[in-house]
């Protein structure tokens, strides 16, 4: 099987290329987007995480100027607002910078959508925040993408995002307290909540691989879209680091932790070693991993892969090693 490469709905930055990073310069930016279409990604939505204004005021008209650019046209396909309307419960907030969230205010959504130059393609939000389920019918209204994720969501309040417009829950396993309860949290509701799809990060150090088992079972091939949630350390060396706003080491292992607050920053991987780590767990056929990393993120982006320009590269599945490839064309 040969496709063009891999669609990623979660990356924050790239061989050190922090996209949220308040001095991001253009330059920086497609170079790590050259890098990460290099390496076996057909499209992504360049993630910004929750940050001060000045930093979406900067960093957003960037990153739009390049989705527009003929170098990047269709392969960068928008951004991903992680944030900054999330909820501040310890846990779920994850690396997140609580003091930087803000109230659900669809006045400050449309400010952004405007910096963004409309480039605006997935938001993520808590859907138990005051005002959450008029903002996901604003941004569903305006094709946007929107995504319940870092949240204590009930059953109910999933419930209540879906018929908002809600159509996706953010890496789901992750960015939630380590601890929850039994019967009453938002794993098992987003899992029943048939109207979400569920994006996972299979880098195996999120998820551990019975967990990445169920999930897919239960939801079905239909209903994921695998992510890499790619930090700014991904590609980089061991060591310690400077990322999202986290002190961070980055073990040889590929663990990317932050020791202070107990959680992990993003993950060191890219899309195609998160396909091959989804791969070697033999649960989906060709086809359906075809499904999880190409064909469902683009549907929930409205999209196909008609929509991609030809590309430079493709990724090759061997089904003897059940490995991906990234090849020149």
């Amino acid at each position: 099987m040969r496709i063009a490469g891999f669609v990623d709905l979660q990356v924050n930055g790239y061989l050190g290329c922090d996209f949220t990073a308040p001095d991001l310069a253009a330059e920086d930016f497609g170079q790590a987007a050259d890098k990460l279409l290099a390496a076996g990604s057909a499209a992504f939505l360049a993630t910004v995480v929750t940050a001060p204004m000045q930093v979406y005021e900067r960093n957003l008209p960037i990153i739009a100027a390049a989705a527009q650019c003929g170098r990047f046209r269709g392969r960068v396909l928008g951004i991903h607002l992680e944030g900054p309307f999330l909820s501040r419960e310890p846990g779920a907030i994850g690396a997140h910078r609580p003091e930087h969230t803000l109230a659900a205010d669809i006045d400050v959504l449309s400010r952004l959508m405007d910096l963004a130059g409309g480039q605006l393609r997935m938001l993520t939000l808590s859907p138990e925040l005051s005002g959450a389920e008029r903002m996901i019918r604003w941004a569903a209204g305006h094709g946007i993408c929107a995504a319940c994720g870092h949240t204590m969501a009930t059953a109910d309040g999933l419930a209540r995002a879906a018929d908002a417009g809600a159509t996706v829950f953010t890496h789901l396993g992750n960015g939630l307290p380590r601890m929850v309860p039994r019967h009453e949290n938002p794993i098992w509701a987003a899992l029943a909540e048939d109207r979400l799809a569920a994006t996972l990060i299979t880098d195996g150090q999120h998820l551990p691989n019975a967990v990445i088992k169920s999930f897919i079972r239960a939801k079905g091939a239909d209903r994921i879209a695998v992510v890499s949630d790619a930090a700014p350390p991904a590609g980089m060396p061991p060591g310690h680091y400077r990322t999202l706003g986290n002190d961070c080491v980055l073990e040889s292992d590929g663990r990317l932790h932050s020791p202070s607050k107990n959680c992990l920053v993003g993950s060191s991987s890219t899309m195609l070693q998160c396909m091959n780590h989804l791969a070697s767990l033999n649960i989906l056929t060709a086809d359906e991993l075809r499904a999880v990393g190409l064909d469902n993120p683009l549907r929930l982006l409205g999209l196909t892969p008609a929509d991609l320009p030809p590309a430079a590269r493709a990724v090759q599945y061997d089904p003897a090693t059940k490995r991906f490839t990234a090849t020149a064309r």
